[in-house]
């Protein structure tokens, strides 16, 4: 191997260095001592927003499945939608299914059986993923809780599937030895300004069922209203608050996740949430996150998502990104089209190199089976992951995510798009936790004799901490040309069998 020995010279040490410092103290800065968390700022941003465990893991997979996938059409914004008379969604219910006055949404839920769900096999399709977390969005915007529930009539237990979920998939999944996921959605349920009618869609805009006299969205049945929201902003809180208490009660999740809108909830009552939940955690001797969007909680408390996006850049502290397997629909539709495991994969990958963690949502189907096209992309990651995986966990950024010539496209809900399409000649990196190794992910699968330049690996942009023992192509362990000049590295690929999604190459340094 052609090497060009290279001491750590003065400015990467520092580099290094600070970005080293800066990474540990970005995640452990709320390491004080606390006896109980209190219902303010203050106390609650003590807690380590990072917990190690989920920093190391990077990748976790959940699933976006309720009485909204029962018609197979559009979103699983279908609950709003149906009453919205701009939407087709209108039209197609009324066509489907008949009038809303007639039919509303609760009428799905004795359609929503779930006779093909099996938590075995959803849990070890996760672990087959190479997924470390996992778990089932608890509730949507439309109010119908996934697990056995007390403080509402509209749960999975006592109706449709009549089977906790949510429960069945906590001990499947733990007893995978993977960490438990749940997601809240339901901020968005209560009927805000149900009076301020807007002609143009039928109803009010705020809240996620459009209210209308005429429809089920504003009836005051006791049992109705709490499925529709149409209740005062008290009542709701509380209402809001006991359904996220009674999860963490029963079913102890590793990390809580919520949907936009979580803002719209008094801050007292997200302060209340939050002790609760640090409160006990601690003394059940767990590690957890939570998980927000926007600017609903202090960076200091939670983990920021930025859904189907990523930042441009290494982004400090780490963060997260949630995405789904398909083109459209978060939920299972009949017309549903599911991206290319090269680019989901490549996605995960940005998304590492850049301090991130991903969030994959799969689509099961009304009646619990996993398509067989979203089984396959699941598959191939883990195979990839498998193999390289060590490229993947336990990392941490290097001193600059990658390069290459694609151009990035932005995302839906901020930052980059998650759906941008990577050839050979772009790579990222990423580093072991103890910098004695940086791995170069070529995002295809090179020509064997091709040189691949990487501009950014040179004494005068980004060294690397040390002199370079050797490089391995990761999946052959194939030792390969290296070569260090002053304004760029160079690989030349092996001549081996190497997988067509992403290549690895570890530099192992002295």
């Amino acid at each position: 191997m052609n090497l060009k020995p290279m001491k750590c010279i003065s400015l990467g040490c520092f580099i290094v260095a600070m970005m080293t410092g800066l990474n540990v103290n970005a995640q452990n800065k709320n390491t004080t001592a606390i006896n109980e968390y209190t219902e303010d700022w203050q106390s609650l941003s003590q807690h380590k927003a990072m917990p190690d465990w989920l920093y190391d893991a990077k990748f976790g997979i959940y699933f976006h499945w309720g009485p909204y996938t029962v018609p197979e059409k559009h979103s699983e914004w279908y609950p709003r939608n149906m009453y919205n008379v701009e939407d087709a969604a209108f039209e197609s219910h009324k066509k489907d299914f008949g009038d809303q006055s007639e039919f509303g949404y609760h009428d799905f839920i004795p359609m929503f059986t779930a006779e093909k769900f099996d938590a075995s096999t959803w849990a070890e399709l996760i672990k087959i993923s190479g997924a470390q977390f996992g778990g089932p969005v608890a509730e949507h915007h439309d109010g119908f809780s996934m697990w056995d529930s007390k403080v509402t009539p509209w749960n999975a237990k006592d109706m449709g599937p009549k089977t906790d979920i949510v429960g069945e998939l906590k001990k499947e999944i733990t007893k995978r030895g993977l960490k438990f996921f749940t997601s809240f959605h339901h901020a968005r349920q209560m009927q805000r300004n149900a009076n301020e009618v807007n002609e143009s869609i039928g109803g009010n805009y705020d809240s996620h069922f459009i209210y209308n006299e005429k429809w089920h969205t504003s009836s005051t049945d006791e049992k109705l209203r709490l499925l529709y929201g149409n209740m005062p902003e008290a009542e709701f809180d509380e209402f809001w608050f006991n359904k996220v208490k009674e999860v963490v009660d029963n079913y102890s999740p590793d990390v809580l996740f919520f949907d936009s809108w979580f803002n719209l909830i008094p801050e007292q009552y997200r302060q209340k949430f939050a002790a609760y939940y640090l409160n006990y955690a601690k003394e059940k001797g767990q590690e957890v996150a939570i998980i927000y969007k926007q600017h609903d909680l202090p960076l200091s408390l939670g983990v920021n998502d930025i859904e189907k996006g990523g930042h441009m850049e290494i982004f400090y502290p780490a963060w997260m990104s949630d995405d789904t397997m398909s083109f459209g629909s978060w939920s299972y539709t009949d017309t549903q089209k599911i991206k290319p495991t090269s680019m989901v994969l490549h996605s995960l990958i940005d998304i590492v190199s850049k301090n991130g963690i991903l969030l994959l949502n799969g689509s099961p189907r009304a009646d619990g089976s996993i398509p067989q096209d979203q089984q396959n992309t699941l598959r191939e990651m883990g195979a990839w992951l498998k193999v390289n995986g060590e490229a993947i966990y336990n990392t941490r950024p290097w001193l600059i995510h990658g390069g290459g010539p694609t151009g990035i496209s932005t995302g839906t809900h901020g930052g980059m798009s998650t759906e941008n399409v990577y050839t050979a000649q772009d790579y990222r990196f990423t580093q072991s936790k103890d910098g004695k190794a940086v791995y170069i992910m070529v995002l295809g699968k090179p020509k064997a004799g091709d040189k691949i330049k990487f501009r950014e690996i040179a004494p005068h942009r980004y060294p690397l901490a040390g002199p370079v023992k050797k490089v391995i192509e990761l999946q052959s362990g194939k030792e390969v040309l290296f070569e260090q000049r002053d304004n760029a590295s160079y690989i030349t690929a092996p001549d081996v069998e190497m997988n067509d999604l992403a290549v690895v190459f570890k530099v192992i340094l002295e």
